[in-house]
Parts: C-alpha cells; structure tokens; sequence
C-alpha cells in the first residue's frame, strides 16, 4: 500500500496547476447564450465576508468583483442566482463547523454590495451543497439553463459540491451543458484547519478533471 507521498512532486503539481489558471481562457460575458445561462453566486453572505465565525478576507477580497459581475450579467439579460447559507439553532452542521449564518440574521444575508448591484433570486441553503435544495433543484431544471456560472465561496467546499452535483445532475437527464468557474471570483477562507491556497488549487483541479471549465475570469 502506497503511503509515502512525494512533495517535491507534488509542489511542482500544484505550481503547474497555477500556471494552468493563470494562462486559463478569459470569454467574453457577450459568448453566453442570455436565455440558457444563470449567474449563481454562492454563500456571498455577511457570515462569510464580513462579520462571524466564518468571516474571511480572501472572501472579503471577491466580494466587489462579485458584486461588479453581477451588475453586468444583469445588463446583460443574464439572471442571477443566490445560494446562501441559512441555518437553524439545532442544525447539525455545527458539530463539525462553527455556528454561522443563522436563518433570519445579517449573517445569513447577501452582502450589502451584492444587493445593491443587481436583483438576484434568493435560495436558503441549509447544508454546504445548494443542489440538495428542492426549489432551487427544480428551478434550475425546469427553467432550461445549460450553462452555469458559479462565483463565491469556499471553492473548496460549498463550490466544488455545487458545481459537481450540476454537472452530474445535467448529465443524468442528458442535457449538455456548461458549468463554469472564473477562477478570479472564487475564495477559499482561511480557518486554524484549513489551508485555503492549497484547498482552492485541488478544488479547481479536481473541478476541471470533472468537466467543468476553469476559466480566468470572464470579460465584459
């Protein structure tokens, strides 16, 4: 059984990862079919950006762009989406996390920024993966979008599992599609567990080697 890793392999892994983004395509917003593609921006809430246990600066860091984003998909035709965190006081998830984002707090809240940038549908999520929500799940489906473009927080955790669960779940009813991730307006926090440069560069690989596209960012 192999045990012993190699890191010095494993560094340069990740180094050519970075290169590979870096170098990643940057489309234009104007490519995207307007009727068949949805902006979904994930956990964009006061609990993860500004305020509470689970508050980071490397979310803080996207939260503008996000926002900025958000005001062009809206120009242009594009509908935004929100998955955002909403907790009860007994919920489970906080025998393995911090409590944060309590349903019906400021912290469960889209960012001042975000709200002000452009009207998105909000959805409450109650666990770290959107997809498990019925109404969200089924609005996705019966409006008919094919491409999904995924910003916010944490890549390596509430993004991956989003955007895995869409690819698979596209893949199921045999609708092709698109899941893409601009690498510029993702963030992965960074707690006294998590190593968030690391967990943010094995997310977007793991992504890509699932068929979602990790792009640069995306262009106006």
């Amino acid at each position: 059984m192999k045990t012993k890793k190699d890191f010095k392999a494993i560094v340069k892994d990740f180094e050519k990862i970075n290169k590979n983004i870096e170098a990643a395509p940057q489309p234009a917003l104007s490519e995207f079919d307007i009727s068949k593609t949805v902006h979904i921006a994930v956990d964009m809430v006061n609990g993860f950006v500004k305020e509470g246990a689970l508050a980071s600066k490397e979310v803080l860091a996207i939260n503008d762009d996000v926002a900025l984003f958000a005001a062009k998909c809206e120009k242009a035709g594009i509908k935004n989406y929100a998955l955002c965190d909403s907790h009860p006081a007994e919920c489970t998830e906080f025998l393995t996390y911090p409590v944060h984002c309590l349903a019906g707090s400021r912290e469960s809240e889209l960012t001042d920024e975000l709200k002000n940038a452009a009207n998105f549908k909000v959805f409450p999520k109650l666990s770290v993966n959107g997809w498990l929500e019925e109404e969200f799940r089924k609005d996705i489906i019966d409006s008919g979008f094919d491409t999904f473009i995924i910003t916010g927080d944490c890549t390596d955790m509430c993004v991956i599992q989003l955007a895995l669960s869409l690819k698979s779940a596209m893949n199921r009813i045999n609708r092709p599609s698109r899941v893409v991730i601009p690498a510029g307006l993702v963030a992965t926090c960074s707690l006294p567990s998590r190593l968030p440069e690391t967990g943010e560069l094995a997310a977007l690989l793991i992504m890509q080697t699932n068929g979602i596209e990790i792009v640069k960012n995306i262009v106006s």
